[in-house]
């Protein structure tokens, strides 16, 4: 048996490389309406139609990564990921682009699919995914400083994203494959556990993504149009948002489960909703410039503690995969939405409407988090990236998470 991994990087770039097409939305949705003969909510309407095809993975693969392998999978993935955008790069046809932006986002969703799954079979779920966040927030913070000055067009941040997926392909070889996947019985691929708090989360994601990114899709129109800045200066405030990102996961990471999950998801739900409402109504480069890094500060860190909750639900990560995928369809609804919403109210009133948007969904998510996030910690096993089977329900025990998660305060 191989040594144990103490980090998955195989995963962390998995999750990088499927998270980028939502982090890019901005600029990708932007150039769409000024390269392409696009209205805006056109434009906007492509976005979602991205996204709403990775949720559409998120959905079919749930249950199915152990039982197809993760490495077929993950190769699957990105190899969509880079024949779909690259294609839409490469060409000024709209149904082309919008063709290769839904297969595209369906290769983003597979790689996240695999991600999900693998990260919540690892015994240090939240360090895995703050490394994930750290890593993607990385990368679109230094790519938004860089595409305004490769030129305008719709071609170069889908081009980027398709890249990032070729980078990752060599990675897939540490994943396993069908025959190094524990099997299950057939009751145990049938049953999710603790069906209630995952059902509801999995009913609250979409509003809370839907929050976040119907002004992140738009988020780039605000900073030209309503606070009359330059392409560059908006780039400028993403990058400086998205490192802002960094410090938050990074600090996420630092203090671990301190305060539990309801605090953090709870609360920083709540600040979320008042930076959006700050945000939407900038109009000029302070403004823009506070709530966005203020939003971006604190959205990846209660991020962090949505997904590693997921997690804990089932040992076996299909709770995580279906509350990613749900989050997915808020987050494909977002641009038009936005769009929609800024149309009929303008942006501050689009920013109120989502405000207290959040403010609703930030109790039913508390709720999960506090009944979820008592249990007492047992042992834990931690597993290679590719092993021989073994008894799933002995090797991921889902209470082994809350003594993983503490035993990283050190970090």
């Amino acid at each position: 048996m191989p040594a144990p991994r103490s980090m998955p990087w195989p995963l962390v770039a998995l999750f990088t490389a499927g998270y980028l097409a939502p982090y890019l939305l901005p600029t990708t949705v932007g150039r769409l309406d000024t390269g392409l003969p696009l209205s805006a909510t056109q434009a906007g309407a492509i976005g979602s139609a991205l996204l709403l095809s990775s949720a559409s993975a998120g959905f079919l693969l749930a249950c199915r990564v152990e039982r197809i392998g993760a490495r077929a999978l993950a190769r699957l993935g990105l190899a969509l990921a880079f024949l779909g955008y690259g294609g839409a790069a490469l060409t000024g046809l709209v149904p082309a682009v919008v063709a290769g932006a839904v297969v595209g986002g369906f290769g983003s969703g597979t790689a996240t699919a695999v991600a999900a799954s693998g990260i919540a079979g690892h015994r240090d779920p939240h360090r895995v995914t703050t490394l994930g966040l750290l890593g993607v927030s990385a990368l679109a913070g230094a790519l938004y400083l860089t595409i305004p000055h490769l030129g305008p067009g719709h071609g170069q941040p889908l081009a980027t994203i398709a890249l990032t997926a070729l980078a990752a392909w060599p990675l897939t070889s540490r994943l396993p494959g069908p025959a190094a996947t524990p099997r299950a019985s057939t009751a145990e691929r049938g049953r999710l556990p603790r069906p209630r708090a995952g059902l509801l989360l999995a009913a609250v994601m979409p509003l809370w993504s839907l929050a976040q990114n119907s002004l992140w899709g738009v988020s780039g129109r605000i900073g030209l149009g309503q606070a009359h800045l330059t392409e560059v200066s908006v780039g400028a405030v993403f990058a400086v948002a998205l490192g802002a990102g960094l410090v938050g996961v990074v600090g996420a990471g630092a203090l671990g489960t301190r305060l539990g999950r309801a605090v953090p998801i709870g609360g920083g739900t709540a600040l979320i909703a008042a930076c959006i409402a700050v945000s939407a109504s900038a109009t000029d480069l302070p403004s823009f410039a506070g709530g966005e890094i203020a939003w971006n500060l604190v959205y990846p860190v209660v991020l962090s503690y949505v997904i590693g909750l997921a997690a804990s639900l089932d040992p076996r990560g299909r709770w995580a995969v279906l509350v990613g995928s749900a989050a997915s369809l808020g987050t494909a609804a977002g641009p038009l939405t936005g769009s929609a919403l800024a149309a009929w109210a303008g942006y501050p009133g689009m920013g109120a409407v989502l405000a207290l948007g959040l403010l609703g969904v930030a109790v039913p998510m508390t709720v999960v988090a506090v009944r979820s996030g008592g249990r007492r910690p047992l042992p834990v096993v931690e597993l290679p990236l590719e092993s021989p089977a073994v008894p799933a329900q002995e090797a991921y025990d889902t209470a082994a998470y809350a003594n993983s998660y503490a035993s990283t305060s050190a970090r």
